[in-house]
């Protein structure tokens, strides 16, 4: 069976980003696709400091509990990938960055070509700014993004307000058909070759 990771980016497990995202795999399961949700939750996540040892050891030269989880998703195989935030700022949570920052550098090997979306939830203002930053995540990595019929976000604010976003529901059930649509339909086998990267320095 085909299975999507989700990653609640939010310190509160059981808030408005893990409504919006239960509903995105309310609908997978409804398509006979199953889904896993990891939590980020509260504990404190370390960010990338560039020092490239995840090339020699295949993951990243820290440990965590929220990091290890995902490289044992990923190690065991994913067909899918779905990651949401809280707005904070006019961008998601900056833990849930850190976080992002060192999955995608030290394991994107598992992760390129295979179809990603992100979810933001917000209060009023700023959903579209943290959806575009979370995009550029799946974008740099050839990984294919899923829409929906509008941009992937949820209104509200304390625990229970996302699911009176009847648009914003609806939206995520749009996107979990979407998503499994496109998993049915695309053979992640049979990719495009890559060239090999070409890294051109504006400063010599």
């Amino acid at each position: 069976m085909s299975k999507v990771l989700l990653i609640n980016g939010s310190p509160r497990e059981n808030g408005n980003t893990k409504a919006a995202l239960t509903e995105v795999a309310k609908t997978l399961a409804e398509e006979g696709i199953e889904s896993v949700m990891i939590n980020l939750g509260k504990q404190p996540m370390q960010g990338c400091i560039a020092c490239s040892y995840c090339g020699r050891i295949g993951k990243c030269t820290f440990s965590d509990r929220v990091y290890d989880q995902i490289l044992d998703e990923l190690r065991n195989g994913i067909d899918g990938f779905v990651v949401g935030s809280p707005v904070y700022y006019g961008g998601p949570n900056g833990s849930l960055c850190a976080l992002m920052d060192r999955v995608c550098y030290s394991l994107n090997r598992y992760m390129q070509f295979k179809p990603a979306a992100s979810v933001v939830v917000c209060r009023r203002g700023g959903a579209s700014a943290a959806f575009d930053r979370l995009n550029k995540y799946f974008t740099i990595l050839n990984m294919p993004v899923v829409s929906s019929q509008y941009w992937n976000m949820v209104y509200g604010q304390t625990p229970g307000q996302a699911q009176l976003d009847e648009e914003g529901m609806q939206t995520m059930r749009t996107l979990g058909r979407n998503m499994a649509w496109v998993i049915k339909h695309l053979n992640t086998d049979q990719h495009p070759e890559l060239e090999t990267p070409i890294r051109t320095n504006f400063i010599r």
